[in-house]
């Protein structure tokens, strides 16, 4: 009776702390749980743990947040087990420790929590404190996505995708990403629109791509607002559009989508959507050059060897040029040649012009052999034979250091 009536007054204490907190009294629901924590009580101990985690009504604290988090998931709290995987697997208010976070991520799974069965599905997946098991990540996934959990869901549908842990299957993996999209998710939403839009195993459906690639793209995901604007700019699913594609791709490119930023350089640069603008192109196509954009590299170096939005600068040409070729972009390769050739950024050199141009042509530049030919007329038989050997062994390294 005496344990009963403590569980009761437990109880009350606990209640009314919580309609405190709920009021966003934070201060009364913290003089209410500390007592009942420090008695032993696990929800109340949980539940201190979230309040110095947010820093509601306390300093924010991830060290005090872990203590009372370790109490309560200690007494099989399962909330608290799940946070303190988060918190070993982040190194938040503890040392970082993946094995240690599989723990407790299994012990809350186990108790049928479906964030712990997701990222405990995610630690396999990635291979984390445990051995990397796509079989294994997809039984948990489906454990967590049979709860309605939106991320393992989308995880799920990632999997048949990609033959990760179980055979390819668009079918089933478009029925995981429309229960994670139809809640919001807004990775599911943009991997719908892709399915629809290539019509990898259903029928292609530009309409309803856009309308999942919107969804996703109004919340800000720049995937979606890079390949809604290519819809616009394509007119499939929707009227054709330069104006809104741009304004899509401003979105996406605003948070660094390289795709997005080399076509707002070309849109610029062709006055499609937007004003021509020399100057904006320069600066979008920098951005994705940056990035590794083999095509924004190679139109900023023409951008570069015409003096257009930016001072004309033959060096600065070939190293652009240098990089997309690299890349194993052709116009590029041929580009690189020409400047060998005519010595604009480089010392002049037929034979390195010979091989780029060579590498180019191999790769189905059709304008590469009359260029070729006018390149070869000023060479020796031991420079072209030189040439030939260099653009052979440049093809083997991949066009890297040629």
């Amino acid at each position: 009776m005496l344990i009963l009536s403590a569980k009761i007054l437990w109880s009350a204490d606990f209640q009314k702390g919580l309609s405190t907190y709920e009021r966003g009294d934070y201060a009364s629901a913290l003089r209410e749980w500390t007592p009942l924590a420090e008695q032993g009580h696990a929800y109340a101990q949980y539940s201190l743990g979230v309040m110095y985690d947010n820093g509601q009504g306390v300093p924010q604290d991830s060290k005090t947040a872990f203590k009372w988090f370790k109490l309560a998931a200690e007494h099989g709290y399962a909330k608290s087990q799940y946070n303190l995987g988060l918190m070993y697997s982040k190194g938040r208010g503890v040392l970082q420790d993946v094995k240690t976070a599989v723990k407790w991520y299994r012990l809350a799974a186990e108790q049928g929590y479906a964030n712990a069965q997701g990222n405990l599905g995610v630690m396999y997946y990635e291979g984390r404190g445990v051995p990397q098991d796509y079989k294994t990540a997809v039984e948990w996934y489906r454990l967590a996505a049979e709860q309605g959990n939106a991320n393992a869901q989308r995880n799920l549908g990632l999997m048949h995708i990609n033959k990760q842990g179980v055979s390819q299957d668009y079918e089933t993996a478009v029925k995981w990403f429309r229960l994670a999209a139809e809640q919001g998710n807004a990775s599911a939403q943009y991997n719908l629109g892709v399915i629809y839009s290539s019509g990898q195993g259903i029928p292609k459906d530009y309409e309803t791509a856009v309308k999942w690639y919107r969804l996703a793209a109004e919340q800000g995901y720049a995937k979606s607002q890079y390949n809604l604007g290519v819809m616009y700019a394509k007119g499939r699913g929707v009227p054709k559009d330069y104006q809104t594609a741009v304004k899509s791709w401003k979105l996406a490119a605003e948070q660094g989508d390289h795709r997005a930023q080399y076509y707002l350089g070309f849109m610029y640069i062709n006055g499609q959507g937007v004003p021509k603008d020399q100057k904006a192109a320069v600066k979008w196509y920098k951005l994705a050059a940056e990035q590794g954009n083999a095509n924004a590299q190679y139109n900023l170096g023409l951008m570069y060897v015409n003096g257009q939005g930016i001072s004309q600068a033959y060096k600065t040409a070939v190293k652009w040029f240098r990089l997309a070729a690299e890349q194993g972009t052709d116009r590029a390769q041929l580009n690189l040649g020409v400047m060998y050739d005519k010595g604009l950024g480089v010392e002049r050199n037929h034979v390195y012009a010979h091989m780029w141009s060579k590498i180019a042509a191999a790769n189905g530049n059709k304008n590469a052999d009359k260029i070729i030919e006018k390149i070869a007329q000023r060479m020796t038989t031991a420079e072209l034979s030189e040439a030939r050997k260099l653009a052979k062994e440049c093809i083997r390294k991949n066009y890297k250091g040629c």
